[in-house]
């Protein structure tokens, strides 16, 4: 009973060891938030959820001066994290931060080491930079509203050729006529040698009625 009762005791102090606050919970650094301001972020991962209030001071040039930024109390602090941010009154490279943590009984000290900006500081965006180059055409210009086709050069050919095979006379009497009525030289032939056989056939008719009314 007496070592179990030691274990136990054993178990119970390491637990509130892990559980304390400490200046090892906290954590600062210079960022740019969503809005691509300069802020510096601090972060309370204070598993016990003690209350910090955590003040930001600005080191100024004469020595050991500083100037008290602002003031912010982290009221629930979780083992996974919870930040505050403080926007400084100038943010330019090189200046440097003090963050001081009070968090009840249990804390009163700096983070170590001081946040210093970094000497790429941020932007804000602006509209213009992502707005596009060009703008679209308006609603009732002509070249937007009514569509152009192009035509190709094969029906510009066939457009230019087609008045021209109209308006250009053609021969009497020539090949070219024949070849456009669908006739040739062999037609011409074909009904000459029609005409005299039906010029043939109708004189042996005629001689052949003469001779029987003779004989009759």
């Amino acid at each position: 009973m007496g070592t179990l009762g030691a274990a136990a005791a054993l178990s119970i102090g390491i637990a509130d060891t892990a559980l304390a606050c400490s200046i090892s919970d906290f954590s600062a650094a210079a960022v740019c938030d969503a809005g691509s301001n300069g802020v510096i972020r601090v972060t309370d991962k204070d598993a016990s959820g003690t209350p910090a209030t955590v003040k930001l001071y600005l080191q100024l040039s004469m020595p050991g001066g500083e100037r008290l930024i602002d003031t912010k109390t982290i009221e629930h602090p979780t083992a996974q994290g919870v930040s505050v941010d403080f926007v400084p009154w100038t943010w330019a490279p090189g200046q440097t931060f003090r963050v001081h943590i009070k968090a009840s009984d249990k804390v009163d000290d700096d983070i170590q080491p001081m946040t210093v900006i970094p000497d790429e500081t941020c932007a804000p965006s602006t509209p213009s930079s992502s707005a596009p180059a060009t703008s679209p055409a308006h609603p009732s210009s002509p070249s937007s509203a009514t569509p152009t086709t192009t035509p190709s050069p094969a029906q510009s050919s066939s457009a230019a050729a087609a008045p021209g095979a109209s308006s250009a006379p053609t021969p009497a009497g020539g090949s070219s006529h024949l070849a456009e009525t669908g006739a040739g030289n062999g037609t011409t032939v074909i009904a000459a040698t029609a005409a005299a056989l039906v010029v043939t056939g109708g004189g042996m008719v005629i001689a052949l009625r003469r001779r029987a009314a003779h004989r009759s």
